[in-house]
C-alpha cells in the first residue's frame, strides 16, 4: 500500500503528518511512502530527508491523490480550510486519517461520502489506557500547555521566580490555571518550574491529587462536580456557570498570570472570566486564553489577537502547537503512525479491524455512510 502526506495548505499550518523518522519502520512494514514537495519545510523537515529515509517525492497534491491508498494528513474535512476542495480530489476507497472536527455539517463531508472515502478523525481517539500513545489532542495539549505559561511570562511585567537581590527581595509572581486537563497540567508544571505560586482550579474535583502533585494549590468552590466521560469535563447549566463565576472574581483579584484551559469538543468554550473579573485583576496582569479557538473562556477574548482591557494583557493564541512546529509535528507523526498500525486487523493486513473500539470511535465515513451514529447526528449523513 501506498501512504502519501500532503503539504498543509490551511493558514498558518505549519505542522506536518509524518516526519522522516518514521519512514523507515513503514517501508520495513511493506508501505510504500509518498511526499508532496515541501509538506515538512515549516516544520524542519527537508525533502532531502524525507528521501534519505526512503520516500518518494511528488510535485502537487493532485499527483499525490492520484498515488496513494493512504492519506495521512493534519487537518482534513472541516478542520482544513481546503476540506471540500482535497476531499473532491480524492479517488474511492482511499484512506484518509487526520484530524477532521467531526463536530458540525461541512462540504467537506458530503464529498468524502460521495467519492466513498474511508476517513478518520484523530480528535476522536478515546481517552483509554490503549489508546495512550495515539492520542493527539493529549499530546498537542502538552505543547499548548507549555507554551502558555512561556507567553504567561513573556508579557507579564513581573518575573515568575523570587528573587533575592542587593536591592531586595523580589516575590514570586501569582499563576491561576482554569482546567486541569493535560494542558492545564504541563501549564502548571511549566510555571512551577519557572519559579512562580501556582494555584488551580477544575470543576472536576477528582483532579485535586494531580494538582498537589506538581506543587500547586488546588482552589476549591463549594460547587457540583462535573467530570464527564473519557475525562473531560461536562457542559453544565447556566446557574452552575453563574455561581462559579462569582466565586471566581475574589480568587483572581491577586494573580499576576492567569491560563485558561477549559475545552469541551466540538461546543463553544465556556465563559469562565467576565468584563467584571477582568476589571477586578491588577493592572498589568496578563490573561493566555487556550480556549480562543473555540471562542475563549474570557468574554474579552479576541481570538488570534492580544488585547489590552482595563490595564489587563489578553492574549488569544491560535494553534499553538504549529508554534512549536519540530516537536509537535514528531508527536503527531508518532500518534498517527501508531493508529495506523492498529487499524488492521493483524500485521500486514489491508482489512480493517471494525471490532476494534478505536477504529470504532475514529471512523467519520466509509463507503458512502457514516457507521458512528453520534457522528452521523452532528455531521448529518446525506452525501446528496
Amino acid at each position: 500500500m501506498i501512504i502519501g502526506v500532503p503539504k498543509e495548505q490551511t493558514a498558518n499550518e505549519t505542522r506536518v503528518a509524518l516526519v522522516p523518522q518514521h519512514i523507515p519502520a513503514l517501508i520495513k512494514k511493506g508501505y510504500k511512502v509518498v511526499i508532496e514537495k515541501g509538506a515538512g519545510d515549516a516544520a524542519g523537515y527537508l525533502d532531502e530527508v524525507y528521501k534519505d529515509k526512503g520516500a518518494d517525492l511528488t510535485s502537487s497534491f493532485d499527483e499525490l491523490a492520484k498515488q496513494v491508498d493512504i492519506l495521512l494528513t493534519v487537518r482534513a474535512g472541516a478542520a482544513a480550510s481546503n476540506g471540500a476542495s482535497m476531499a473532491e480530489k480524492l479517488k474511492k476507497n482511499q484512506i484518509v486519517i487526520g484530524m477532521l472536527e467531526p463536530y458540525q455539517k461541512d462540504e467537506a463531508f458530503k464529498m468524502l461520502l460521495n467519492k466513498s472515502v474511508t476517513s478518520f478523525s484523530m480528535e476522536r481517539i478515546p481517552r483509554t489506557t490503549r489508546a495512550q500513545s495515539m492520542d493527539v489532542l493529549s499530546s498537542m495539549a502538552n505543547l499548548a500547555g507549555y507554551a502558555s505559561a512561556i507567553i504567561g511570562a513573556d508579557k507579564s511585567p513581573k518575573i515568575f521566580p523570587m528573587m533575592m537581590t542587593a536591592a531586595g527581595t523580589i516575590p514570586p509572581a501569582n499563576v491561576f490555571v482554569l482546567g486541569v486537563g493535560v494542558a492545564g497540567l504541563q501549564a502548571i508544571a511549566t510555571a512551577k518550574r519557572l519559579g512562580a505560586v501556582v494555584s488551580a482550579y477544575d470543576v472536576r474535583s477528582e483532579v485535586k491529587e494531580q494538582v498537589l502533585s506538581l506543587g500547586a494549590k488546588f482552589v476549591e468552590f463549594d460547587l457540583e462536580s462535573a467530570e464527564g466521560e473519557g475525562g473531560y469535563a461536562k457542559k453544565m447549566d447556566d446557574a452552575f456557570y453563574a455561581r462559579q463565576r462569582e466565586l471566581m472574581k475574589e480568587e483572581l483579584a491577586n494573580k499576576d498570570v492567569v491560563i485558561t484551559t477549559a475545552n469541551i469538543p466540538g461546543r463553544k468554550a465556556p465563559i469562565l472570566i467576565t468584563e467584571a473579573m477582568v476589571k477586578a485583576m491588577p493592572q498589568g496582569s496578563v490573561i493566555v486564553d487556550l480556549a480562543a479557538e473555540r471562542g475563549g473562556n474570557c468574554e474579552l477574548t479576541e481570538p488570534g489577537k492580544t488585547v489590552k482591557v482595563h490595564g489587563v494583557n489578553i492574549v488569544g493564541p491560535l494553534n499553538l502547537p504549529a508554534e512549536l512546529v519540530f516537536n509537535a509535528s514528531m508527536l503527531y507523526s508518532k500518534n498517527i503512525t501508531t493508529f495506523l498500525a492498529n487499524l488492521w486487523q493483524k500485521e500486514n493486513d489491508e482489512a480493517i479491524n471494525w471490532d476494534d473500539d478505536i477504529v470504532q470511535a475514529t471512523v467519520v465515513t466509509h463507503e458512502g455512510s457514516i457507521p458512528n451514529e453520534q457522528v452521523k447526528e452532528l455531521i448529518g449523513g446525506d452525501a446528496s
